[in-house]
């Protein structure tokens, strides 16, 4: 695999939808990752450390620079709890569940979080505006409603499917009521 060109992948899908979303400073963008389907395996099968640290180090500096909060999800047998920064989980009072994330219990995403986060914690549940799911690692659970599903301009980063997902406000009030036009809203 090369590693540079998996940043430079990463780098553009994580633009794209940064831009598309319409992602705020001080929200949070959720990231869900497969390295094994990256490197062309099946999801959980074949965790690789280093496909984790250049993909996340890449969303991360991306965000940071915005002002966006990254949450990396894990996989199903962390039930799919996720890395923030401990300012993130104070500041949304999310409760913090006792856990060290592995190659085998949360992934290499996680393990990456650990290594680039100032201070990561493991939290259980959060609302995310909008996030990427690299290998269909299900992230919809941690994004707000209504969700948005992008479509990235890139398909796949290595061997894995790539979608991503925005969220819009609720429309309420029924046929007399009037919206606020907004940049999610299909014509």
């Amino acid at each position: 695999m090369d590693l540079e060109r998996l940043a430079v992948e990463t780098r553009e899908i994580t633009e794209e939808i940064i831009e598309r979303s319409g992602i705020k400073r001080g929200q949070v963008f959720v990231l869900g990752l497969s390295s094994s389907e990256v490197n062309g395996g099946v999801i959980g099968k074949n965790s690789s450390q280093e496909i984790g640290e250049v993909i996340v180090k890449t969303v991360l500096e991306s965000l940071t620079r915005r002002g966006v909060y990254l949450a990396v999800q894990g996989c199903e047998h962390l039930n799919r709890a996720l890395v923030v920064e401990r300012e993130l989980s104070e500041k949304l009072d999310l409760d913090e569940v006792s856990v060290l994330p592995t190659l085998q219990a949360g992934g290499s995403g996680q393990v990456a979080a650990f290594k680039y986060m100032t201070d990561p914690v493991v939290v259980e549940f959060i609302k995310a505006f909008a996030g990427l799911d690299i290998g269909d690692t299900a992230i919809g659970m941690h994004v707000k409603h209504v969700q948005v599903p992008l479509r990235p301009s890139r398909r796949e980063l290595g061997g894995a499917h790539v979608t991503a997902l925005a969220s819009r406000p609720k429309l309420i009030g029924g046929a007399r009521a009037s919206y606020v036009t907004d940049a999610m809203r299909k014509a």
